[in-house]
């Protein structure tokens, strides 16, 4: 993201790939979860839960899209901590799969930084990566490096916290990022 772009309103945010990055819509809930549910790494929620997403965090959230339609391809769901308001938590990140590998998820996240930053006064990002998730630690692990930000890596949930299913997979521990500060 360019200097330049960093003064613009999220909605007018372009990306290099004809794509408008903005704010969800209610009407954005059924493909967001789409988008997630066809991640196949995310957890997935109710189609419920991303309706109302769009709805009550649409101004600490991001989607992009195909300029053609208008279709959500992309998105960032995030929510200022109550108790911590100078953070933002990163919930869910997910690229449509024919979108994946160039760069879209960065720019997402630059964007929102931006957008939630200018808004809420946001100086620090959370998010939970778990220590088989790659794709994610690199994306947090490079916004960090972009921003000249610290990355603090620890624990918040141990996997044995989560409920088991009989012959399902253990869930694995969830590591708080905290990266900060993040410069508007």
């Amino acid at each position: 993201m360019t200097a330049a772009q960093a003064d613009l309103p999220t909605e007018q945010l372009m990306s290099r790939d004809n794509l408008q990055i903005d704010s969800p819509r209610v009407e954005d809930g059924a493909a967001i979860w789409r988008i997630a549910r066809d991640s196949q790494v995310l957890d997935l929620n109710s189609s419920y839960s991303y309706l109302l997403w769009c709805r009550d965090f649409a101004a600490t959230s991001v989607v992009a899209r195909d300029r053609p339609n208008g279709e959500p391809i992309a998105f960032i769901t995030g929510y200022v901590r109550p108790e911590r308001p100078e953070t933002l938590v990163v919930w869910q990140v997910a690229v449509d799969d024919a979108h994946r590998g160039r760069g879209l998820a960065g720019t997402l996240l630059d964007a929102l930084t931006v957008k939630v930053a200018a808004s809420h006064g946001v100086t620090t990002v959370e998010t939970t990566v778990t220590p088989d998730n790659v794709p994610s630690d690199r994306l947090f692990t490079s916004y960090a490096e972009r921003r000249g930000a610290s990355l603090n890596r620890e624990v918040l949930f141990d996997g044995g916290l989560f409920p088991h299913e009989a012959g399902g997979d253990a869930h694995l521990p969830e590591v708080l990022y905290r990266i900060g500060p993040v410069a508007a």
